[in-house]
C-alpha cells in the first residue's frame, strides 16, 4: 500500500448543522494542522472501511471522508459509494444498511454526506444501538496515484479491529493493520442522540463596577444568568441577598434569546422567578450606595434554585460569590 505523508488544515465540506445532540464518532486522531498519510495504493473497486461504536440509541445521519492529495488542489472527484453496514465479523462488514451512490469529494476537505441522493432530498438515517459497532465503507471509482487525492490515515498507529480494506485481487477483505498501514482511516460518522427531557445547565456569574468600592458612593453589580440547555428551565429562582453595607438597591432585569423575568424592575434583595429556554439569558443590573462607614470587604452571593423536576448537569456553577474590596487609597484622600 503506497502512502504519502502530509501536514495540513482539515476543513469540513458540508452544510453546517448545530444540533446539540449530534455526536461525531471516529477512530482516527487527525486534527487541524496534524500529520497524516495519503493512501494512494488503491485501485477502482477497492474499499476502505472503519468499525465505529454508537454512543447512544439514536440515528446515524451523516458520514465523513477526509479526501486529500499532496497539493490539495485537484478538481472534485466522483467516486463509487459510501455505505453503512452492520459490524459483521472483522475484517468483513455485515449486512449493508444504506448506501450513498456516486459521492462527490472535494480535495483537501473532510467531506460530509447527509443524503442518499445528489439532490439532497432523501436523508441518510440508520437507526443505531448504544455500544454496538457499525461499519462505514468507502469504495473507489477511480484509481488514485501520487498526484491525485485518496483516503487518509492518521499517523499515530493502527487500532486492531477498527480498520479494513477490500483488495482486488484477490477480491477479499483484509485487516489493514496487518497489511502495514500505520494509522486509522479518517472515515467518520455523525450520530444524532435523543435529548434528555429533564436536563439543564444553568449558571450564574456577576461583576462589580467599580471593582473596589469607595464608602459613601454608588456600587453597581451585574448578575448574569444563562441556560446552556438542552431543555427550557421555567420558574428558575434567582436569590441574591445583598450585603447590609449596600443600601438603597434598585435593579433592572433584561432578558434575551427568549428568556423572561417575572419582574422587570425591583428594589432591595432579589428573589426573582425567571424563565430560561436553551441559550436564554437574563442580566440584572443592580445599583446601591455603600455605607459611608464601611471598611470591610463586601461579599455578595447570587444563587439559583433549579425548578422541580429538572436535573442540572453542572450544579457547581449555580452559585457565584463576588468579593469587593475597600478602595483605601481614595478613602484616605490620596487622589
Amino acid at each position: 500500500m503506497k502512502q504519502r505523508y502530509l501536514t495540513g488544515t482539515m476543513l469540513i465540506m458540508a452544510a453546517q448543522f448545530t444540533a446539540a445532540t449530534e455526536i461525531t464518532i471516529q477512530n482516527d486522531s487527525l486534527t487541524d494542522l496534524s500529520s497524516g498519510a495519503i493512501q494512494s495504493g488503491f485501485v477502482a473497486g477497492e474499499r476502505a472501511a472503519v468499525w465505529l461504536e454508537a454512543p447512544c440509541d439514536g440515528d446515524l445521519i451523516a458520514v465523513q471522508i477526509f479526501w486529500r492529495s499532496a497539493s490539495g488542489t485537484n478538481p472534485p472527484s466522483i467516486e463509487r459509494s459510501v455505505s453503512v453496514h452492520q459490524a459483521g465479523t472483522h475484517p468483513i462488514p455485515g449486512i449493508e444498511l444504506e448506501t450513498i451512490i456516486g459521492p462527490v469529494l472535494t480535495d483537501g476537505l473532510l467531506n460530509e454526506f447527509r443524503y442518499l441522493d445528489e439532490n439532497n432530498v432523501i436523508p441518510l438515517v440508520v437507526p443505531v444501538t448504544e455500544g454496538t459497532e457499525y461499519v462505514v465503507a468507502f469504495e473507489f471509482e477511480n484509481s488514485p496515484n501520487v498526484n491525485t487525492p485518496s483516503v487518509v490515515t492518521d499517523a499515530d498507529g493502527c487500532q486492531a479491529g477498527k480498520n479494513a480494506l477490500f483488495a482486488i485481487p484477490p477480491d477479499l477483505w483484509f485487516d489493514s493493520c496487518l497489511l502495514g498501514l500505520s494509522g486509522d482511516f479518517v472515515i467518520r460518522a455523525v450520530v444524532e442522540c435523543p435529548v434528555s427531557q429533564n436536563e439543564v445547565d444553568l449558571s450564574v456569574t456577576q461583576t462589580a463596577d467599580p471593582v473596589a468600592y469607595l464608602p459613601g458612593t454608588d456600587l453597581s453589580l451585574q448578575i448574569t444568568v444563562s441556560n446552556a440547555g438542552p431543555v427550557t428551565a421555567n420558574a428558575t429562582t434567582l436569590i441574591d441577598f445583598f450585603p447590609p453595607e449596600l443600601t438603597q438597591v434598585d435593579w433592572l432585569c433584561t432578558p434575551s434569546n427568549g428568556a423572561s423575568c417575572n419582574n422587570a424592575t425591583g428594589s432591595g434583595n432579589i428573589t426573582e422567578s425567571i424563565s430560561l429556554p436553551p441559550n436564554g439569558q437574563i442580566v440584572i443590573d443592580a445599583v446601591g450606595t455603600v455605607d459611608i462607614n464601611s471598611i470591610l470587604t463586601l461579599s455578595n452571593t447570587a444563587q439559583l434554585v433549579v425548578p422541580q423536576g429538572l436535573i442540572d448537569v453542572n450544579p457547581g456553577n449555580n452559585q457565584f460569590t463576588l468579593e469587593i474590596t475597600n478602595d483605601l487609597i481614595f478613602k484616605n484622600g490620596f487622589e
